[in-house]
């Protein structure tokens, strides 16, 4: 699955390192496309306040849903 900037995403597995489960759902800022494609995601508390920035692969993240 491809992902475009300002997509909404959710993790697919626990990332304990950066304090986030899976399931968390943040948002693509950023997308690299080399050495080969990963994305940039912001993930923000309920006020906006961004508590991790994360660069994740394609098998991390599915699309979040409402």
């Amino acid at each position: 699955m491809t992902f475009q900037e300002l997509d909404l995403v959710s993790l697919t597995t626990d990332l304990p390192e950066e304090g986030l489960r899976a399931g968390a759902t943040g948002t693509v800022v950023h997308i690299f496309h080399r050495p080969y494609t990963a994305y940039e995601v912001e993930f923000t508390d309920s006020g906006g306040a961004t508590t991790a920035m994360v660069t994740l692969t394609a098998d991390q993240l599915r699309p979040a849903t409402d």
